[in-house]
């Protein structure tokens, strides 16, 4: 045998085996990921604009190696039965205080597991357009009661003004009713109720065909962007606090005395309990989880201008985790240490 032939065989049977180590090392590491072979299903409610905090929860679950199927629609009070029973592992939009009830009739604490905020600031209020505000000097809904007022907001011509609301099953919806009752609105207010979504594009229609408007929104989220309070539209306090359930109680004043009927909000990941004590990995990236919500006003005014497909959301969430590589990184490291 020649010196060629020996020295071939030599390199050949050293890469032999530096491809065996390779392949343990690539198997250890697959056997090493907390999440192997343990699937998860995600829950969000019928808001398109909830998707792509949901979808950088999976990502991130990905990571970690378990098996994330396809997000199942569900609308918020039936997802946290859902939650509770095992027939979903997660949801990331869970709004606190809004969805307490939600919560406490899923079972709270025993059933459900939430540690951490994902979310800050979110807002919810009624708006109407500045110029009337300005014209009209309206600053508060219960001015409302006044009939020629709310008649300026009657785009049905049915003697009320119309408040553009929110989905029934949103928690909103509630809320919306209840202050209507309390602050004596009964008679010259009506909440729309149907697609949010279609009946917010009627209402930005109707200004910018120059008509007033009355809405219900929240933040984050693109209809700031589109009408932007103290530019297009004013927010409206309300007189009084006057929550439904069991936050009747609550008073949801801001700290400089500014009301607008709804408590300050957090988004939080809430998740099956039972599942989550099991995924030690798993439990620890939902409390450490944090995501701008001018991030999410950002990609939620993305999808209104047209990329609203589900590849577009999985673009959008990818370009974040780019941008955002160190802090996604460092989610996934501190995952993996609770696992261990």
């Amino acid at each position: 045998m020649t010196v060629l032939n020996l020295a071939w065989r030599k390199t050949m049977h050293t890469a032999g085996a530096l491809l065996v180590g390779m392949t343990l090392a690539t198997s250890s590491l697959a056997q090493d990921l907390p999440g192997k072979g343990v699937s998860v299903q995600p829950l969000k409610s019928s808001i398109p604009e909830e998707s792509f905090q949901t979808v950088l929860v999976m990502k991130a679950l990905e990571k970690l190696g378990y098996d994330v199927k396809p997000i199942k629609e569900i609308e918020y009070a039936t997802a946290f039965i859902a939650l509770s029973n095992g027939d979903g592992t997660f949801m990331a939009d869970d709004w606190d205080p809004l969805h307490r009830d939600f919560y406490k009739r899923a079972g709270g604490d025993k059933k459900l597991y939430r540690k951490g905020v994902y979310i800050k600031g979110a807002l919810q209020g009624y708006l109407i357009d500045k110029k009337t505000a300005d014209k009209y000097h309206i600053t508060n809904i219960a001015q409302l009661k006044n009939p020629k007022l709310a008649k300026l907001f009657d785009a049905d011509r049915n003697g009320k003004a119309d408040l553009a609301g929110c989905n029934p099953g949103w928690g909103c919806e509630a809320v919306i009713n209840n202050e209507i009752k309390a602050y004596g609105l009964t008679n010259t207010v009506e909440q729309k109720q149907g697609s949010y979504s279609a009946i917010i594009a009627n209402t930005i229609a109707r200004y910018r065909q120059g008509k007033p408007i009355l809405y219900y929104t929240w933040t984050p989220y693109w209809v700031s962007g589109v009408l932007v309070p103290g530019k297009d539209v004013t927010w409206l306090q309300v007189p009084f606090s006057a929550l439904p359930g069991s936050r009747k109680n609550v008073n949801t004043a801001l700290p400089d005395g500014r009301n607008y009927g709804f408590q300050p909000n957090v988004e939080r990941i809430v998740a099956n309990r039972k599942w989550a004590e099991a995924n030690p990995a798993a439990a620890k990236l939902f409390s450490i989880m944090k995501l701008s919500s001018n991030d999410v006003s950002a990609e939620n005014l993305l999808m209104q201008k047209g990329q609203s497909t589900d590849a577009d959301v999985e673009r959008h969430a990818d370009g974040w985790i780019k941008a955002h590589q160190k802090t996604f990184d460092g989610w996934i490291k501190t995952a993996m240490e609770a696992a261990h």
